[in-house]
């Protein structure tokens, strides 16, 4: 057997444990600057919102071109007014993005490019996108992420109880918040790309908090009839004992989006890859994250408060108590030499009493004839 998987054996079976629960707060600090960061960064820098949200046009050239995309970026700037993303495609053509224009300037647009590039008019493809179909992306967007949420929430408050629901809702509004905090400091364009990869991440983080929650479930059923352990124990347990699954699954599942992000988008320069492989790539380790660190130790905040779970942690601290403390006894009699009071005597009966054959001296044995 490996050593990772020695190792999820042990972790399993409770061999070796790392107290995720107990150090709960300070991945709570952790998530909360994060988050603090990416508000910022949305409040300051906003989303780069691609021209299918915000109309414009869409200028592609024939392929093979020499020309360069910075020199298309500023020709494209002199003949339009303003800033415009430019992307060469695999086959070596060009796609110029211009946004905000309507149709009387994206013509006279047309004409000054493929001046510029040295080109037929006729042969520079163009394409109108209008804002109201943009918007209705947009719209269509947040309310496919509002039933989602809402049928996350009906599914974990019936299949397990309404705590893990709230920490499970929680944990996903932590992940968008990041990747679209993300995605406003790199200045990456939001696309329905985007907005799919978004989607795709929730219901990956979504099942990787499931899966702790099943264990969870399942390890506290009649909890109250013991005193060994408490909820936060075993919900500590339940982390450690899937650790090594997480890793496993998450690490699996962000190799290939890596590829797409760092080789296709930034060496192969494939940039209508980014805007998909950033939202994937950031959003399955957010999510990974929130799972182990955020939705469980939540569950087990939420627990604690029940009285039955505060009355349980008295009774497991106390006994724990009491065993520490005659253990401890037990040790300090230990080191003093002391025999335990119910060690058995070296003489048994009174130090003087006589042997038995002395006791029968002068007693006749039997009857005189």
């Amino acid at each position: 057997m490996s050593k990772l998987g020695n190792l999820g054996a042990r972790l399993h079976r409770g061999e070796i444990s790392y107290d995720f629960i107990g150090k709960r707060k300070i991945w709570y600090g952790i998530s909360i600057l994060i988050t603090i960061t990416a508000i910022l960064g949305l409040a300051v820098r906003g989303l780069n919102m691609g021209i299918e949200f915000q109309g414009g046009a869409v200028f592609t050239t024939p392929t093979k071109m020499s020309t360069s995309v910075a020199q298309a970026e500023e020709y494209a700037k002199s003949a339009s007014g303003q800033e415009a993303v430019v992307q060469k495609l695999g086959n070596g053509s060009l796609r110029i993005q211009i946004a905000g224009i309507d149709t009387d300037k994206s013509d006279q647009i047309k004409q000054t490019l493929a001046k510029d590039l040295s080109l037929n008019p006729e042969k520079l493809n163009a394409d109108l996108v209008g804002p109201s179909w943009g918007e209705q992306i947009a719209n269509k967007a947040w309310e496919g992420l509002a039933i989602f949420m809402v049928l996350v929430v009906i599914y974990l408050a019936i299949a397990f109880e309404w705590r893990m629901a709230v920490a499970a809702l929680i944990a996903l509004i932590h992940d968008i918040t990041i990747t679209t905090g993300i995605y406003a400091l790199v200045g990456f364009e939001v696309t329905p790309g985007t907005v799919i990869g978004l989607l795709t991440i929730l219901g990956y983080s979504l099942y990787d908090t499931v899966v702790v929650f099943d264990s969870l479930k399942e390890q506290t059923k009649d909890i109250t009839k013991q005193t060994r352990w408490t909820y936060s124990d075993i919900a500590n347990r339940s982390i450690n004992g899937t650790l090594v699954r997480s890793i496993n699954t998450t690490v699996v599942a962000l190799l290939p989006v890596a590829g797409l992000l760092f080789i296709g988008g930034g060496f192969l320069g494939a940039g209508t890859l980014n805007d998909i492989s950033l939202s994937l790539f950031v959003g399955l380790a957010a999510g990974a994250y929130s799972s182990i660190f955020i939705a469980t130790p939540l569950v087990a905040d939420l627990k604690e408060r029940e009285p039955a779970m505060k009355a349980l942690r008295k009774r497991v601290l106390a006994k724990r108590a009491q065993a520490a403390a005659e253990e401890g006894f037990a040790d300090a009699r230990s080191a003093a030499g002391d025999e335990p009071e119910d060690a058995a005597p070296a003489v048994v009966g009174p130090r003087n009493q006589p042997s038995s054959r002395r006791s029968g001296r002068g007693r006749p044995s039997g009857k005189r004839r």
